[in-house]
């Protein structure tokens, strides 16, 4: 039953909204004006055009073509620019700045350090200055009115042989706001057990990860990510519907998708993204209509904001018009998200019972 509301749900009172977003990719979510001057600062001559419009339009049709040789040059040029220290900075800081004017209060931003070291960066110099960038973004939103926290998470390319290397660094970094670990890349025939040694040691320091499963794969990634890995929360995590069954009687659990949803383990759904990669065919018959009715812990996500063409808002404002669903739909999401970051307890229910919730209750007209 919706709850009477005292503000319209419309795209800028929900771009007005508090919003955690768990699930974006640093070096997919670039500004085209900053990746058009970072390539000319950096001798970069590889871009398919100069004009800033014509580049943000050239990404998402990439993304959209539904070849993936095309989609993954669009990251060969984003990573292109990103290869010494004050570009990192950049977009690191604009990265924050983004997620704040789109009232985000508190990020979860991931990223590969390995693919930073074509000139000869090493990866703690790399998190060094995304760290910092981060910490000017955050500075320069409070500036402009807006608070916003942001939180890393370092990913390991699983194709290569780093992941234990990368965890380590993620583990030496934790003090400066690296709150997390993630293997990232191809699914297929990259299985998440092939980086066992990683999850064990970060089990034994006590670090926290997620795992990119069941996105462009099935059930077994998912399986594998949790019981043989460990995940705490599952990047995507939309193919765990093929372990659902409806049946006239209503939707039938098997026994992953009942363990995942009684576990209350995160998913970090990204709608748009999904679509990309062939999820499903429209927002209206996206998985995560029947996984929030059946109240899996679903968290709303961009994955690559540039790619994608989309921000926490927009894909929101989706789901209302595709679902129906009003402000206190929006508040579940949100407070699974913040419920399921990687900072620490007191910090997640300060940002709750403080920002959420008393943002909410405006909404709501319940303040």
């Amino acid at each position: 039953m919706a709850t009477p509301q005292s503000v319209p749900l419309t795209a800028d009172t929900i771009r007005d909204a508090p919003k955690v977003l768990l699930h974006d990719h640093l070096d997919g979510g670039l500004r085209p004006a900053t990746v058009v001057e970072l390539a000319a600062a950096a001798g970069y001559d590889a871009l398919p055009t100069t004009d800033p419009d014509a580049l943000g339009g050239w990404f998402r049709e990439a993304a959209d073509s539904g070849s993936l040789v095309r989609y993954l040059e669009t990251f060969a040029h984003t990573c292109g620019v990103m290869q010494d220290e004050e570009a990192l900075v950049r977009v690191a800081a604009e990265c924050a700045e983004d997620l704040a004017a789109d009232g985000v209060v508190y990020a979860e931003v991931r990223y590969a350090p390995e693919l930073f070291t074509e000139r000869g960066l090493d990866l703690d110099t790399i998190v060094g200055a995304v760290q910092a960038g981060f910490r000017e973004g955050e500075r320069r939103a409070a500036a402009a009115g807006r608070v916003i926290r942001i939180g890393t998470l370092l990913c390991a390319m699983r194709q290569n042989a780093r992941s234990l290397e990368i965890a380590d660094l993620a583990v030496r970094h934790r003090a400066e706001g690296v709150v997390g670990f993630d293997i990232a890349g191809p699914e297929a025939g990259f299985p998440p057990t092939r980086n066992l040694d990683a999850f064990e040691f970060l089990r034994q320091q006590n670090a926290h990860f997620t795992i990119h499963a069941g996105e462009a794969f099935g059930l077994p990634s998912i399986w594998e990510a949790i019981q043989h890995c460990g995940a705490e929360r599952l990047g995507h995590g939309v193919r765990i519907v093929d372990d659902i069954t409806l049946t006239p009687d209503g939707p039938v659990l098997g026994p992953l998708a009942a363990y995942v949803r009684d576990r209350r383990i995160p998913l970090e759904l990204c709608p748009t993204s999904n679509l990309q990669t062939g999820a499903a065919s429209s927002i209206a018959e996206h998985p995560i209509g029947l996984l929030t009715a059946l109240r899996f812990r679903v968290t709303v996500n961009t994955d690559n904001r540039l790619m994608s063409g989309c921000t926490v808002s927009s894909e929101l404002a989706a789901l209302v018009d595709a679902f129906g669903y009003d402000w206190v739909d929006l508040r579940w999401f949100t407070i699974n998200a913040m419920k399921s970051a990687f900072i620490d307890f007191e910090q997640r229910l300060d940002i709750i019972d403080n920002t959420i919730k008393p943002g909410y209750a405006k909404l709501l007209g319940t303040a």
